[in-house]
Formats: C-alpha cells, structure tokens, sequence
C-alpha cells in the first residue's frame, strides 16, 4: 500500500450499501461509508424496492453516491445489482442497518495486497435500535484467518466461525467467480454463501479490532427464533450450501465427499443429538445440559433443558471446581431434574471435571454415550434402585 500512495496508484474499494425498508437506519450507514479514512471509495446504494422513505434519503445524497433503485428481489439480487454497478478492486457490502467504522476499508487494504486473499474479516461492535453499545461482540468465537481450503473440503460448508455480512470485506477476482447469485434461491442468506465459497478460493485475512458496528433491533435477531425453528433453517441452509459448494467445486475440477458434509456438519449432528435425547428425556422432564451455552437450546413447549451452571434459568459459566459442580449437580436433581446430558462439543467436561465424572460413573446409570451426547439417569442408582433424595455434598 505504501508503494501504491507513493505512485497515487490507490485502488478503487466500492461499498454497496444494501437496504430494505431500513429507512430509519440508512443515513446512518450512508454517512458511514462515507466517512471512510481510506481516500478512493465509491459509495453505491442498492435499494431492493423499499416501501418506506429510503428513496427519498438516498436522493437526498446528490452525486456523493450511486443510486442503484430496482424492484424487490431480495439479498441476493441487491448484491448482483449492486456489484455490477461497481468499479472497485475490493467490495464491501454493507447492512442498511449496520455502520461501519472510519477505518474499516483502511485496515482491509494493506491485506488485500496479497492477491491471494479472497476475502478479509473483521469482528462487530454490537449496538441496539439506538445505536447504543451493548458491550458485546459477534460473533463471540475466533475469526479464522489464512489457508483454510484443506479444512472446507474436509469439513464441508460451516467449518469456522464467520462474521455477518457487515463484517466482510471481499475481493472483485472472488466475486467475478461466483456472481450473479441465483437470486430465487438466495433471497436470504446470499452472505453466507459467499463466505462459505470464499475458502475453496484463496485466503482469509482478519483484522482482529472491530471494525463495524451490527445493530440488534427485533427484526434481525436470529436468537429470538424458538430453537426448533433455528435448527430448522439450520438443516436447510446447510443443505442448500453443501449445493452450492459442491458444485463451486467441480467447476474447479476440487474432488469432494458431499455426504461426509452431511455427517459431518453442526446442524445435522444437532438435529440427531436432539432425536437422541427426545428417545429418552419424556416431554415436560427437566435434563440438565452441559453444552457451554453453544446449542442455543431453551426452555419451550415440552422441552425443560437446565443450563449448568444455572442462576435463574441462565448459563453461568463453567463451574470453578468438581465440589461445586456436584453441589449444583445434586440441588438440580433434587429440584426435580430427570436426567444430565453432557453433549459435544462440551466432553471435555468429563476429562477435566474428573471428579465429577468419577461421581456420575460411580451413582448414576449411564443410559446412552456415542460422538453426541452422553446421558445420565438421575432418577435410578447405578444398581438400578429408584434414586432417593439425599443431603447435597458439602
């Protein structure tokens, strides 16, 4: 980059803003892209057929950015149109109600550099309706950076953590490759793709700062959906990108297990995981989970899961020794718990909480263990007794 100022040949990077009925929140985002400390940017605003006052916002912004005004299509379809009225070298696009940092497409450009590198990655800043920090990051696991192609032809699509769209930057060789999108396909979604075709096409790099803010205002907020219908969408999604992928793949002559994807993957390893538990835990039975919070699972309709440690029906972190997790692990189950799940990815548990495991081999039947989940019977002794209540060890 510095050899580039020196010749004022700076690369040209496009932000395509794209919006929906966000009219509230586009200024914001506009003024966002706008206030970049990265000197050449085109600013491109893709207006997926709001209903609102986006139209009348975006024409309030003159020439200082590029209107792209189209019938509703959905996500997808705004990133076709959008990109194809772009110039840059590097693409961002960016959530209507999203905003990015002033230094967001400057920190991407040195990276870029590598002309290797399909896509660079950033964390969010979480805000919510006001724009007010909540303290929090998404996502909360590690950016993955580098080579990471080895990996998704192995593990298949979802095989490291990624940031939503706001968070990504890409290159123009990447995205020649696999835009226009199929637009009835991806009318949803249509970020995820891209990130889950980015690693069979080059590397990864990550800026670990922040550099976006991801606005959390009730119609965004994937973690409201009951668990039964995120794992739903979860299984669909999967499938249609393990499509996507394999396909991405054999155009590039990349041999692949698509059904090994399958097995393999988050959501379908869940779903099973949960048809397990189901076979044993009757509806309206309290279980414990020990699953680090990862599953996302609640308590709704039948299903009583108990998160350990508890406060108040909330996870609480993992115990600081084996004598408190037996204490909870006793008051639990005499609150009326049936049953403990210690589920993946959370074994690790049993290894390093050995004394709790000693105990739970040593007074409770195990009734199911395989790759997903391992269960304890809390109602029944290991002779087969029914389990009566007794003091909580101290």
């Amino acid at each position: 980059m510095e050899a580039l100022y020196r010749t004022g040949e700076i690369p040209l990077a496009s932000i395509i803003v794209n919006n929906y009925n966000y009219g509230r929140f586009l200024a914001e985002a506009i003024d966002s892209a706008l206030a970049q400390t990265y000197p050449r940017v085109e600013v491109i605003v893709a207006d997926d057929g709001s209903t609102d006052d986006s139209r009348d916002i975006i024409s309030a912004y003159g020439d200082r950015i590029i209107p792209v005004l189209k019938e509703n299509g959905g996500q997808a379809s705004a990133f076709n149109t959008g990109f194809a009225t772009s110039r840059g070298q590097t693409i961002f696009f960016l959530d209507s109600d999203d905003v990015l940092l002033p230094t967001a497409l400057e920190h991407a450009a040195p990276i870029f550099r590598d002309p290797d590198v399909v896509k660079v990655h950033w964390p969010l800043w979480e805000i919510d309706a006001e724009g007010k920090r909540t303290g929090d990051l998404t996502p909360t696991g590690e950016l993955a950076e580098g080579e990471l192609r080895e990996l998704a032809v192995r593990e298949g699509p979802i095989n490291h953590v990624n940031p939503p769209t706001s968070g990504n930057g890409w290159s123009r060789r990447f995205l020649e490759s696999v835009l226009p999108m199929p637009e009835a396909e991806w009318k949803i979604c249509a970020d995820v793709c891209l990130m889950e075709l980015a690693p069979f096409s080059g590397r990864i790099g990550k800026i670990p700062e922040p550099q976006a803010l991801y606005r959390l205002h009730g119609q965004n907020n994937y973690s409201a959906r009951s668990f039964d219908e995120r794992l739903k969408h979860g299984l669909e999604l999967h499938d249609s990108l393990r499509a996507a992928a394999s396909k991405y793949c054999r155009d590039a002559g990349i041999t692949v297990d698509i059904e090994l994807w399958r097995q393999k993957s988050w959501f379908h390893r869940l779903h099973k995981a949960t048809e397990e538990i189901a076979s044993l835990v009757s509806a309206n039975e309290a279980f414990v989970l020990v699953d680090q919070d990862e599953w996302g699972m609640r308590a709704e309709n039948s299903r009583l899961p108990i998160p350990f440690l508890e406060r108040y029906g909330k996870y609480w972190g993992s115990p600081p020794n084996d004598e408190v997790a037996i204490r909870e692990l006793e008051r639990l189950r005499q609150s009326g718990a049936k049953f403990m799940v210690f589920a993946w990815p959370a074994f690790w548990w049993l290894e390093h909480y050995a004394s709790l495991h000693r105990y739970m081999r040593n007074n409770y039947p195990c009734i199911m263990e395989n790759e997903r989940v391992v269960v304890f019977d809390l109602g029944r002794s290991v002779s087969g007794a029914v389990r009566q209540s007794h003091a909580v060890p101290e």
